[in-house]
């Protein structure tokens, strides 16, 4: 009888150790998918910038005799912002800093087409052009919120796997680091607003 209890403690620490490997696997598994969602939301909010970006530009060319070089760079930055693709299993600062210029130059433009949209009083008191004015200020409330929750998820697996013994473990199953969003370099100075129109 007494010759079986080291063989069995032998094997109920081999199970604990393998319930424990597979416990962090599982949870680790868990943790990169809520963070692959989170930017699959971030990327929703983008898509929906972009689609009303369309029928802004619409409402605009319908409702004034536009600068055309103002509507081409918002509708061309915009084609280079949805031509950007990112894999969230795979997101490398590299690919990162290109879906960040590419949006870069989205919010840029827009923000040149809703401060020349100043200058037509008419432009602004048509409705449809308040509500999607309004519904783009939404909107980027909403890409605000998605990139924190998607920071928060990486957050929260970048710690699970870098804790110790965790990256050993991390390693075998293969898990890395995945990468936060960043603002944009000098993005934390105030924006020169500049309202002359001559």
């Amino acid at each position: 009888m007494n010759k079986w209890i080291p063989l069995g403690v032998i094997v109920a620490l081999f199970l604990i150790i393998i319930f424990w490997i597979t416990g962090f696997n599982n949870s680790a598994v868990v943790l990169q998918e809520s963070a692959k969602t989170s930017w699959s939301n971030v990327e929703s909010s983008y898509q929906r910038r972009n689609d009303l970006i369309g029928s802004l530009v619409k409402t605009v060319q319908g409702a004034a005799d536009f600068e055309k070089s103002t509507l081409t760079a918002v509708i061309e930055a915009r084609a280079k912002a949805t031509s950007v693709t990112v894999d969230p299993a795979n997101i490398t600062p590299e690919q990162m800093a290109q879906f960040q210029q590419a949006q870069s130059g989205v919010s840029s433009t827009l923000s040149r087409l809703l401060v020349t949209v100043e200058q037509y009083p008419a432009l602004k008191a048509n409705q449809n052009f308040l509500e999607l004015q309004s519904q783009l200020e939404g909107t980027e409330n909403r890409i605000n919120v998605a990139r924190d929750r998607y920071n928060e998820s990486v957050n929260a697996f970048n710690i699970k796997i870098k804790t110790f013994p965790n990256t050993i473990f991390a390693g075998w199953f293969g898990f890395s680091e995945m990468t936060r969003f960043q603002a944009e370099a000098g993005a934390e100075k105030a924006p020169e607003v500049n309202f002359d129109f001559k």
